[in-house]
């Protein structure tokens, strides 16, 4: 037995690294369809990173250059894969009428690989570049993602962020490729291929797999997320519509659902999701997510005071990860949960 894991460990390691890359993928992305857990755009990023990987390590270290087209071809369907699957999940659903758009890269590379083939080395690290950008200003703008779960807190922001330089650092390695070739140092190619590449493509697989990068399949296919412009000053609207909102908070308790988003906030409120974000924003001085942790440390205060343990309060008031619920109880009460326990045991 011993015997067998020794060779099983050699042969992994004599593997190039993208082929390792997108064994690793490729079973994430069946184990995940087979589960059923993931969106379809998310399957399909993870499916076309394995397969860019499988490409380039057929062509890069097995001698395969008749597979360049399909390298190609993959390549430049990432982008704007990735741009769609962030939208998706974090900004609004997706929409055939409107996100057809994002095929004029993918189809501009194809013109320039039959009738102007030099430009390559232009157009795909542009599109990369100029995908990964788009995601960091997106982010940049609101980290209040509508289609993103509250009780996360800032960690799905935090994971796309990470996808949009992972295409920044992608269109780094076309780059640094076409400095080598025109260098006469063709050699360099495989070796940053490896490196570059396959990292970019397994971190963007990775993470993409995180359950906060992904809103709940309710959401995506809920309605769009268009709404009224921003207002410099509370309006007499905002204020009804708070009303609204922390009647409906007190009432039917929606914090205490860890999978709360500002899409569902919205639709039960029958208002666009901007609407509602810039009236909280105005109104409250803060972001969403920061209103409904309000309510959530305080549902997770009288839970302490009941006699619940921290953990038990903390899952009962809608927070999954302790991280989050740390930070925003400190940031609430001005003390730790283990601190308000000490402060009513000696009160």
């Amino acid at each position: 037995m011993q015997n067998r894991i020794l060779v099983y460990s050699a042969t992994m390691l004599t593997l190039p690294i993208p082929l390792i890359v997108a064994l690793i993928l490729g079973f994430l992305a069946l184990r995940h369809a087979l589960a059923g857990d993931r969106s379809i755009l998310f399957l399909v990023l993870l499916a076309a990173c394995a397969m860019q990987a499988l490409v380039i390590s057929l062509t890069q270290h097995y001698g395969l250059s008749g597979l360049w087209p399909l390298q190609l071809a993959t390549a430049v369907i990432m982008p704007p894969l990735a741009w769609l699957t962030f939208q998706s999940a974090a900004l609004r659903p997706f929409d055939r009428r409107r996100d057809w758009l994002h095929l004029l890269g993918p189809a501009f590379a194809a013109f320039c690989t039959v009738f102007a083939p030099v430009t390559l080395d232009v157009v795909l690290p542009a599109l990369f570049a100029g995908y990964g950008a788009t995601i960091l200003a997106s982010l940049r703008i609101d980290e209040a993602l509508p289609l993103a779960r509250l009780g996360a807190g800032p960690r799905p922001a935090r994971i796309w962020k990470a996808v949009g330089l992972l295409l920044v650092l992608s269109a780094l390695s076309d780059v640094l490729i076409a400095i080598a070739l025109r260098l006469g140092h063709v050699e360099w190619r495989p070796l940053i291929i490896s490196l570059f590449t396959s990292f970019t493509l397994l971190g963007i697989g990775l993470l993409s797999l995180s359950r906060d990068a992904d809103g709940t399949a309710e959401d995506r296919s809920g309605e769009d997320s268009t709404g009224a412009p921003d207002m410099p000053r509370p309006s007499e609207e905002d204020a009804d519509l708070i009303a609204r909102l922390d009647a409906l908070m007190l009432k039917d308790k929606p914090h205490l659902d860890p999978d709360l988003t500002l899409a569902r906030l919205a639709r039960r409120l029958h208002v666009p999701i901007k609407q509602l974000s810039a009236a909280i924003n105005r109104t409250k001085g803060e972001n969403v997510s920061r209103y409904v942790n309000g309510f959530r440390v305080r549902s997770a205060c009288a839970l302490l005071e009941r006699g619940e343990t921290i953990t038990e309060a903390m899952l009962g008031s809608g927070f999954n990860t302790k991280s989050n619920f740390n930070r925003e109880f400190a940031r609430v009460t001005g003390q730790s949960p283990s601190a308000f326990l000490r402060n009513g045991r000696e009160g």
